[in-house]
């Protein structure tokens, strides 16, 4: 069975084969290091500590034995850079506050307070502020606002575009390798685009840079988006014409070993509700992300990947509009978003990219009778006719029971085994 024709076929809205599946891929379809390490045991894979790929949500790397083991159909180029600013290179062991060996960047430096939380610096620099803090008892990072006092007869849309820059040819020629690699493993291939997220709000406060400027308080950049738009769109303005330039220099030095990129995980939905009313995402949002979906649809064959939590059925059609062609991770939990509606009325125009089971609810604290009937249910609804890449809602959580996990996986395996 071809891994990779199974994501086209399903992408492409024919009947796969088998259902596609992906954990890991990408930094919202993942599994926390914890879990990971449970699932290395599990499937008897041997004993070494899980590398974090991504320190902030402290997702484990799915190396190929448990990629293998998981029978994952998409893969991601290595995950070379991180949120805050560091690339991820020479691991070395830490040990987590809640046990776990693991390994990380050798530029992952941390300092614990006296309270038990948890430091990390941008660049690895421990000269700068702290950009995030893992509180005691937790399991990954919260950001810190390091936003200095706001002058509005001073505002400088070119303050919180400082982080996007043109990719150099020594790192193009990096990423390119990595994805050649990748390519080669037969599975499809799903990677991240600098420099496109529009104001994705892990973003926004900038942990990757030792001193932001600009508005980078998430309650400040929301109420920016309705009482400062002209300083919004300026923003986009700048990063899409940057975005651009590294699209086309991305294309031509790897573009042949991508099959779906990442282009934005800004979130619009809450449980109830969207963020802003279809009006305000067309007037702020929906030309910048036409601009860059277009000039993709016009030279590559890739497809465009858009992660928003929430209740966000009423953006669907802007989304389908905005030339989005896969929507992630479809919370089937929140306002609007049931599962049976959101097949009937959206599931010819756009993939959906997980819904497979309730990470809030039922995965973490159901049983596995439970998570297998809710992800037979909706292999069997989101399935049908292609246009579904089984993954949990957004990615699996520290401390949820592996017999759960193991549940997940058996329902996936059986359905796959009936079709």
């Amino acid at each position: 069975m071809n891994k990779r024709n199974l994501v086209l076929d399903a992408l492409a809205h024919r009947q796969p084969q088998a259902l596609p599946v992906d954990f890991g891929a990408t930094p919202v379809t993942g599994i926390h290091c914890g879990v990971v390490a449970q699932l290395r045991e599990h499937f008897g894979l041997e004993k070494r500590p899980v590398k974090v790929g991504e320190p902030y949500q402290m997702l484990g790397m799915i190396e190929p034995d448990l990629q293998q083991a998981l029978g994952v159909s998409v893969t991601s180029p290595y995950p070379r850079g991180t949120i805050f600013g560091f690339d991820n290179e020479n691991w070395k062991p830490w040990r987590a506050p809640w046990g776990q060996e693991l390994l990380v960047s050798e530029h992952f430096h941390t300092r614990t307070d006296a309270a038990g939380d948890i430091f990390i610096y941008p660049q690895g620099d421990t000269a700068a502020p702290a950009c995030a803090r893992m509180p005691k008892e937790s399991y990954f990072f919260d950001t810190i606002i390091r936003q200095p006092p706001i002058d509005e007869d001073r505002l400088n849309p070119a303050d919180n575009c400082e982080e996007f820059t043109r990719l150099s040819p020594a790192r193009i020629a990096q990423l390119a390798a990595d994805a050649r690699a990748a390519r080669k493993t037969g599975l499809a291939v799903v990677a991240g685009l600098p420099g496109t997220a529009l104001g994705d709000i892990a973003l926004v406060p900038a942990p990757f840079l030792k001193h932001p400027k600009g508005i980078r308080d998430i309650a400040e950049w929301y109420i920016s988006t309705a009482s400062r738009q002209d300083y919004i769109h300026a923003i986009f303005h700048c990063q899409t014409e940057i975005a651009l330039e590294n699209l086309e220099a991305i294309n031509a030095a790897y573009g042949d070993c991508l099959d779906v990129v990442m282009l934005c995980g800004t979130d619009f939905g809450t449980q109830n509700a969207p963020f802003c009313s279809p009006d305000t995402f067309r007037s702020l949002w929906k030309p910048h992300y036409q601009r860059m979906t277009r000039w993709i649809h016009a030279h590559t064959p890739w497809k465009v990947f858009k992660h928003s939590c929430g209740a966000v059925e009423r953006l669907i059609p802007d989304f389908i509009a905005c030339g989005f062609d896969i929507l992630n991770p479809v919370q089937c939990s929140a306002a609007g978003m049931a599962p049976a509606h959101l097949k009937e009325a959206y599931g010819s125009q756009i993939t959906f990219w997980g819904a497979g089971v309730d990470t809030q609810h039922v995965l973490p604290f159901g049983t596995p009778r439970q998570v297998r009937e809710q992800v037979l249910e909706r292999c069997r609804l989101f399935g049908t006719g292609g246009g579904f890449v089984f993954n949990a809602i957004h990615n699996i959580q520290a401390r949820t029971p592996i017999a759960n996990v193991v549940a997940l996986l058996d329902a996936v395996a059986s359905f796959n085994h009936e079709t």
